[in-house]
């Protein structure tokens, strides 16, 4: 029978109900004590100092760096938290400036101000769309500028940046590892191949059955994930032994996951004893090595053999032996990318975009008698931030959070205000957010929004009574960005789903040549969405195509599913796009069955066959540029394929059935 995954959404379930349903991630305990550590400490020796104006500072230092903390190696760690506070220091350097030399006079202030927080979110929003890094960077450098213009000055007053390097240092520091990390199952990188490892056993366990797809897109999710914190390796620098021998494992599981793809695409099972093989691996992995003994299973199609092969080429690297993999080093990174991307269209684009709303809330904020103006331009910062999903979502869940925050906040106040208290409160409201911001954007809200107001009421600026007009300031910033960053401004959801599309397709492309010999160029699209700078006498590896090609899907299937949680049009339109987005899934896995089939079975790549699937590729892209989605579902399978039939030639007529008259051959 098909998997129910791959189909479209049920109309059962509303788009509200998707939008407000949170995600259930682990607790990340280790980001949770440091964020409480981190945050009280800064704010006790403020108060034992009576320094408390600059312990605020550092605590919201500490608390930027909670906000971009994750599980992953020092250096990547260190460099992710230093990118992000580095500019939220430069930003509240340029508040505080702003405050402290401002024109004399209301209006001349208030048009200073708003001009130069203007000329500063283009800038933002410029970086926010390089990547995740430079969405956070550029976030904070709004936000912090936003703060530094109206929060009280330290002094002296450049002192505030200081500050939070202080107190980000501290959050780093506390991070850093201790005796224990020379054990392997303390390396971030070590539980993360662990929990690919397993994440591929769950896959084998669900082939032939309706949760296939979903385990599928489990381990993409594992790997991209490991992907992260294996980054290629530079140039010239020698690579720790662990180091090395972890990313020989990472590549055995990528080799044993085209297998395990192209197993789910012919809905055909393994044997429980060969489902176990990652499981036992992973186990394996956390011990730091060892043998794992593959079972004898006797696979009988050419899927089925190169899982086996797959499995005992892993089971080798494990055990620390060389094994042929059949990989290539993956690509360098290009150290061009980021200014390559900050000054692209899209860069350009949204920092227009940022920049408009934050002119549009500055100008309103000197004509309207606001209290504190610097918190309509922060909130419109925090909603705009680009991959944090669907702007309506984030501006409704910001607008809910912050009234639920307000009354917490006013409750706690209503019991005490002894400085030592609040102290404690504003740590347990940081401790809340590594989960609250895996968890759901609103959850988020109602953590950081306490946290925010019970800082301000410890730096003296702000009593209970002030702080409800925080809700009119974010409905009015909330306004602000539905209507001139999602309404009125050119970024509809064809602009988020219909390119990430075709990058898939293009991606899909490049695999495809990989597999079957490259008969046809690879389009240009694809090589920018490959975006490496290997030199041309340097092949890249058919898993490395792979891997591109399976993040690619992951972030087209991300954009729809957000999409799924706005109203109509654009969840309908999201919806229309979902079973294009799980044909080019299944196709990922028809080409790794295909690989298999050239590999083991002798088949010769039929020109014809790939001609079609490229020509359906074509089509889709066509169709996605063009802003037309499939009319019709695609053909699934309703039994496992017949492996004397070619794998490619089904899926050119599961394409071909989804795209309609477009995609027959002429």
């Amino acid at each position: 029978m098909p998997s129910r995954s791959s189909g479209p959404v049920r109309r059962s379930t509303p788009w509200w109900a998707r939008a407000a349903r949170p995600a259930r991630p682990p607790l990340p305990l280790a980001p949770t004590v440091r964020a409480v550590v981190g945050m009280a400490v800064p704010l006790a020796l403020g108060l034992l100092t009576h320094h408390l104006d600059l312990g605020v500072f550092a605590g919201l230092g500490a608390m930027h760096a909670t906000m971009n903390d994750r599980v992953e190696p020092t250096r990547l760690r260190a460099a992710r938290i230093a990118s992000a506070v580095s500019a939220s220091a430069l930003g509240m350097l340029i508040g505080t400036a702003l405050q402290e030399f401002h024109p004399r006079g209301l209006l001349s202030t208030a048009l200073a101000i708003g001009a130069a927080l203007t000329a500063t979110a283009f800038v933002s929003g410029a970086l926010s769309a390089t990547g995740p890094r430079g969405s956070a960077a550029g976030m904070l450098l709004l936000v912090s500028a936003a703060l530094g213009s109206g929060m009280p000055l330290a002094r002296p007053w450049w002192a505030a940046a200081p500050m939070m390097l202080a107190g980000a240092a501290f959050v780093v520091l506390l991070g850093l590892p201790g005796r224990s990390h020379r054990r392997p199952r303390a390396d971030p990188r070590t539980r993360a191949l662990a929990a690919a490892y397993d994440a591929l056993g769950a896959t084998l366990a669900d082939l032939g059955t309706p949760r296939g797809a979903a385990s599928r897109q489990v381990l993409t999710a594992r790997l991209n994930q490991l992907q992260d914190l294996l980054p290629p390796p530079r140039p010239g620098v020698p690579e720790a032994p662990r180091t090395v021998r972890l990313r020989r494992m990472y590549e055995a599981a990528l080799a044993a996951t085209e297998a395990a793809s192209g197993l789910l695409w012919a809905w055909r099972p393994v044997p429980p004893e060969a489902a176990a093989v990652p499981g036992l691996l992973a186990r394996a992995v956390e011990r730091g090595g060892g043998e794992v003994a593959v079972p004898d299973w006797q696979p009988d199609t050419p899927s089925r053999q190169a899982l086996d092969a797959a499995l005992r080429a892993a089971a080798e690297t494990v055990a620390g032996r060389e094994a042929a993999l059949g990989t290539a080093p993956p690509p360098p990174p290009d150290p061009w990318r980021l200014r390559v991307r900050l000054l692209s269209r899209e860069s350009v684009r949204y920092g227009l975009r940022v920049a408009l709303c934050i002119a549009v809330g500055s100008a309103a904020t000197a004509s309207l008698p606001l209290s504190k103006s610097y918190w309509v331009p922060m909130t419109i910062a925090f909603v705009l931030k680009p991959d944090l999903g669907s702007v309506f979502l984030r501006a409704v869940s910001r607008s809910v959070g912050t009234v639920l925050g307000v009354a917490v906040t006013a409750g706690v106040l209503l019991l005490t205000t002894d400085a030592w208290a609040l102290t404690v409160i504003a740590a347990l409201c940081v401790a809340l957010l590594p989960y609250a911001t895996a968890a759901h954007y609103g959850l988020n809200t109602v953590a950081i929004t306490p946290m925010a107001l019970i800082l301000l009421q410890l730096g003296g600026q702000s009593g209970a009574a002030e702080f409800w007009p925080r809700v009119l300031d974010t409905a009015l910033a909330s306004a602000t960005v539905l209507l001139f960053g999602y309404l009125l401004w050119p970024e509809r959801p064809r602009h988020r789903i219909e390119p990430r599309l075709v990058d898939a397709t293009a991606a899909l492309h490049a695999y495809l040549a990989s597999v079957t010999g490259g008969a046809r160029p690879i389009p240009a699209a694809a090589t920018q969405t490959l975006a490496t700078a290997h030199a041309p006498a340097t092949p890249v590896a058919e898993v490395w195509l792979r891997r591109t090609a399976y993040r690619a899907l992951a972030d087209a299937r991300r954009e729809v599913q957000q999409g799924l949680t706005e109203p109509p049009p654009t969840g309908r339109l999201a919806e229309r796009w979902l079973p294009a987005t799980a044909a080019l899934e299944r196709l990922s896995g028809a080409v790794a069955a295909y690989a298999a089939q050239i590999r083991y079975g002798g088949r010769v790549p039929d020109p014809g066959e790939v001609e079609r699937v490229r020509r359906a590729l074509d089509d889709l892209t066509a169709a996605a540029r063009a802003h037309r989605p499939p009319t019709r579902p695609a053909a699934r399978p309703t039994r496992p394929h017949d492996p004397a039939r070619s794998a490619l030639g089904r899926a050119a007529d599961e394409l071909e059935t989804l795209l309609g008259d477009r995609g027959r051959p002429s």
